[in-house]
């Protein structure tokens, strides 16, 4: 069983992600985590800030490890994106469009009003993009094809993730992942062209 902390970072994300940040109160929190009220304040003494901040560090960097479920083992880059966004369809539908990015969630909601939010937000995004450009360019595309192409599919997924949860129904998901192929194909293209 889980510590305290890891239980309210748990329900934390969770919350965050369905709620949004503002939408999440820290009686919530401690509640969906089974802890006393006292123990967020002990294991963040900066309260609701503090816990926000690391649980969008934390969370935002285990979503790189989709890459390495997606993308490292596809036969070919263009079935690992297909496999990634066929991802997104799947939880959507799963979760009957409750569930989304917590990053993108709290992004859209912080950027101008919360500074250590917004820059913990940018830092996962960076890492993303980073991590992204490294496991793209192992199918050969040079690092700025491959940063392109990590940008793409970022912008598509989380754009496609509000249309799909406000709509609900997956068909910009759909989209979103055919125009990542498309751009996909392009730059594979190009790169056979050099």
């Amino acid at each position: 069983m889980a510590g305290t902390k890891e239980r309210i970072m748990a329900a934390g994300a969770e919350l965050f992600r369905r709620n949004g940040y503002a939408g999440t109160g820290l009686k919530q929190i401690v509640s969906e985590a089974s802890a006393p009220f006292g123990s967020l304040y002990h294991f963040f003494p900066g309260g609701k800030e503090q816990l926000g901040e690391e649980v969008i560090r934390t969370s935002g960097l285990a979503y790189i490890a989709l890459f390495d479920l997606f993308i490292a083992p596809a036969a070919d880059l263009v079935s690992g994106i297909e496999a990634f966004f066929a991802a997104g369809i799947a939880t959507l539908e799963t979760t009957d469009y409750v569930e989304g990015c917590p990053i993108a969630t709290v992004a859209l909601e912080v950027a101008a009003t919360n500074e250590p939010l917004r820059k913990a937000t940018a830092d996962v995004f960076t890492a993303w993009i980073d991590a992204g450009t490294e496991k793209f360019a192992r199918f050969g595309l040079s690092q700025e094809a491959a940063r392109t192409l990590t940008i793409t599919a970022v912008n598509n997924l989380e754009g496609a993730f509000v249309l799909c949860r406000s709509l609900r129904d997956t068909e910009a998901m759909a989209v979103a992942g055919a125009a990542t192929v498309d751009v996909a194909r392009r730059l594979l293209q190009e790169r056979t062209q050099l």
